[in-house]
């Protein structure tokens, strides 16, 4: 897979962000193509968070899928098998990492990890400002994260082939 840059992902962002109707066709594209990732939000592991997490996570889900997709190819349709074992993975990976902050617990997965730009964006969506309220719970900051490089994983192919 074709190596996934910054510019790349804040254009994406930018697109979804340009209007609701924008957002929404994304939305419908992402159902037709990749309908077991985007039911994936909506599994029972994710009754826990609150629905601006879950709508977060869709739109941030949103932003890698439309990065992954315009490093062009056509892309293979995500199983519930490949992302479940993808994810009993990263949950290993991130239960192993003994830092304290979250930032510090992300340590592992950047270690060789070839779509190190897509993973830095997830890091600072999920970590909270400095000043004012956290978008993102502490509880929802490690399954966030890991149910998102869990569809990074899938969607470039790391899922597959056994990498961070």
């Amino acid at each position: 897979m074709v190596f996934i840059p910054e510019q790349w992902i804040d254009e994406a962002a930018e697109r979804l962000d340009s209007s609701p109707e924008a957002y929404e066709a994304a939305v419908d594209q992402l159902r037709a193509e990749q309908p077991v990732l985007l039911s994936y939000c909506f599994t029972e592991s994710f009754e826990a968070f609150t629905d601006k997490e879950r709508q977060y996570m869709l739109y941030l889900l949103l932003v890698i899928w439309q990065s992954v997709k315009r490093a062009g190819g056509s892309l293979p349709e995500v199983s519930e098998q490949q992302l479940g074992e993808t994810e009993e993975r990263n949950w290993s990976t991130m239960q192993s990492s003994k830092g304290g902050s979250f930032r510090n617990r992300l340590d592992p997965f950047f270690e060789g990890y070839e779509q190190e730009d897509l993973l830095a964006f997830l890091e600072d969506a999920l970590t909270p400002e400095e000043e004012g309220e956290p978008f993102v719970s502490r509880e929802g900051q490690e399954a966030l994260f890991v149910s998102l490089k869990t569809a990074v994983d899938c969607l470039t192919g790391a899922g597959e082939t056994g990498k961070n």
